[in-house]
Formats: C-alpha cells, sequence, structure tokens
C-alpha cells in the first residue's frame, strides 16, 4: 500500500512511537482503533517495528499458577472467582511442593517469568507468610524469576515482598478508570492505583494491565492505554474477556479479531518501550492465526499454557507459534 494513502495518524506515529519512542495520546487512539480494516494489516507492522525498535524481537515467555483459587470476596463482573457468582471456580489451595513443581515445569519452556496469583482483595497475614515462604522455595531450586500477584498491599506488605525477593508485582487497573464502576462495586480503581505506586516505591517492576470487551467504548479502550502508560508499568498483560458462566459478564459478546487487533497496535503505540503480554482469551478471540498476528503486530510477550480459571492452549503449541514466525525466546535471567 501506498504510504500517501495511508491515514495521518501513521504519520504521528511514526514521529512520536517509532522515532522518538514516546506514547501517542487519546485521540490517535481512538484514530488507530477505529480504522478501516484494509489498514489493519499496515498498522500492524508498524506497531511491529516499534517494539522492534525499543523492545528489540525477542518473546519473552510467563507462566502463571494460583496459590488460591475461588472464594474472593470482590464482585468483579468478569472474574468467576468471585465468592459473590454462581460460578464453578471454588477454593483450591496449592502447597509449596506443588508449586515448586510448577516453576520448573514452566523453566523447562524457556519460560522467564513465574508468577504466583491468589484471588483475594488483600493478602492476609498467613498468605502473606506462605508467599515469602514460596519465593525463597522456588528461588532456592528453579532458575527463573518470581512474580506475585495477591491483590491490594501496605507498605509494608510491599516491603515484605521486596526482601523476600519478589521480582515483579502484578496488580491489574482492569479497564478505564471511567468504566471501572460498571464492572466492579466492592473497591476502586483508585485503590488499585494506588498500590501500583507503592509497588513502583518499592523498587519492585509494575506489571498492570487489564481485560478489552467487557463492553467499554474505543474511547475507553483509549483512555485505559493512557491510564496504563501513566503507571509507566514494565509489563501490561492484554486480556480479551472470555465471558465466564455464573458472572455477571457471561452473555457479553466477544470482541472481534478486528478490534482486537487494532487495540494491540493502538497500546503499542501508547507504551512503546513497555512489555505487552497476550494473556487470556487470546484464543477465543484471535484464533491460530491472530495470536502470530499480535505478536508480529507489537506483542512481546505471552503466557504459555492455563490462565488462572480458563484453559489456554498447550506451552508446545505456542513455542512451537514462535519458531514457526522465527521470533527468539527471551533467555532466562537470575533473580537476585
Amino acid at each position: 500500500m501506498n504510504t500517501t494513502e495511508l491515514p495521518e495518524v501513521f504519520e504521528r506515529a511514526r514521529q512520536l512511537a517509532l522515532e522518538k519512542g514516546e506514547g501517542l495520546k487519546e485521540a490517535d487512539l481512538i484514530e488507530i482503533m477505529k480504522l478501516e480494516e484494509r489498514f489493519i494489516p499496515e498498522i500492524l507492522k508498524l506497531a511491529h517495528e516499534v517494539r522492534l525498535r525499543w523492545c528489540g524481537e525477542e518473546v519473552e515467555v510467563e507462566g502463571i499458577i494460583s496459590l488460591k483459587t475461588g472464594g474472593c470476596p470482590e464482585d468483579c463482573h468478569f472474574c468467576s472467582q468471585s465468592g459473590r457468582f454462581e460460578s464453578p471456580v471454588r477454593s483450591v489451595n496449592l502447597d509449596i511442593a506443588e508449586l515448586i513443581e510448577a516453576a520448573k515445569q514452566t523453566a523447562k519452556t524457556g519460560a522467564t517469568e513465574f508468577c504466583i496469583v491468589a484471588a483475594v482483595k488483600g493478602p492476609d497475614e498467613r498468605l502473606m507468610r506462605q508467599v515469602e515462604d514460596a519465593i525463597a522455595a522456588i528461588q532456592a531450586e528453579v532458575d527463573i524469576n518470581v512474580a506475585v500477584s495477591i491483590g491490594i498491599l501496605t507498605w509494608e506488605q510491599v516491603k515484605r515482598l521486596k526482601a523476600a525477593g519478589a521480582h515483579r508485582y502484578n496488580h491489574n487497573l482492569e479497564t478505564a478508570r471511567s468504566y471501572f464502576p460498571k464492572v466492579v462495586s466492592t473497591h476502586s480503581w483508585e485503590s488499585r492505583r494506588e498500590t501500583l505506586e507503592l509497588i513502583r516505591e518499592a523498587g519492585l517492576e509494575v506489571c498492570s494491565g487489564g481485560i478489552l470487551g467487557m463492553g467499554e467504548s474505543i474511547e475507553q479502550r483509549a483512555e485505559f492505554a493512557v491510564q496504563l502508560a501513566e503507571v509507566e508499568p514494565e509489563e501490561v498483560p492484554m486480556n480479551f474477556l472470555d465471558p465466564r458462566p455464573g458472572t455477571p459478564l457471561e452473555n457479553q459478546e466477544l470482541l472481534s479479531s478486528a478490534d482486537a487487533l487494532r487495540a494491540i497496535a493502538a497500546f503499542r503505540m501508547a507504551m512503546p518501550k513497555t512489555t505487552l503480554r497476550f494473556a487470556g482469551g487470546r484464543e477465543l478471540t484471535l484464533g491460530d492465526d491472530g495470536a502470530e498476528q499480535g505478536l508480529l503486530g507489537g506483542m512481546n510477550a505471552i503466557i504459555v499454557g492455563n490462565y488462572l480459571t480458563t484453559l489456554g492452549r498447550p506451552m508446545e503449541k505456542d513455542l512451537d507459534m514462535l519458531g514457526k514466525i522465527q521470533l527468539p525466546i527471551k533467555a532466562l535471567t537470575h533473580t537476585i
């Protein structure tokens, strides 16, 4: 396609995101997410150039496992782990030995990150001690970075996780500030943002993303991208809603693959230097070919295996896909 045929937003994206490494603002992101379908291959190509320029060609691979699944007291409308909904997930606890084994299996795939997750609003003392013990045990036996995601934290809890050796903390903003009350009422968007500020202050890496396709508008997706950029996260997990039975969003229509691809490109343009990680829902929304398009259109990380409450693809298939499209896996790094 002749570049003279492209909308002007392409040139602004080249000048800011590609040449300077600066994120685009809401108006340009909205325009990208409203592009005609014939422009999608071109915007994905440009997004890929941006990620190669500022992040390199390697793909970061991560496995996740839940220390405590189900029974959460919050009412996040997208989540089957909430104890408030008639959803099939019920509380399960894993012991330390199981976590170590899961970390070993994750490391065998070439993954650089292993994330311990618990479905809670925030950790009590028992859970804090479990997580501290788990980090120590994993680091003693497995050469892999350990990330944690256990809800809203106090400053004291943040310092303890840092001292225990946590490498990164995940706490998703989930959606735009303006849309958050539509999907969560038991805590605020601001409380999530405050936890991220504590994490940053303590020197832990910040991981924060969310879910697209919960009924938000394109304008709110652009708002969300800019709000994430303001947090300056090292990593942004991008989930696409997989409607869970028994949750308030069980009948929500899936995001189209075209809208998902536009969003991937827009988020890369909003955060040129950030790790964008494919997470839950990509199989339903994008399928195999769509996942490949995303990884050649701005994404530079992927969760392999199953997610917290939904099935992903077998790890081997994702690793084969990376080989097929000739994207190298980032080498393992040791947590210090």
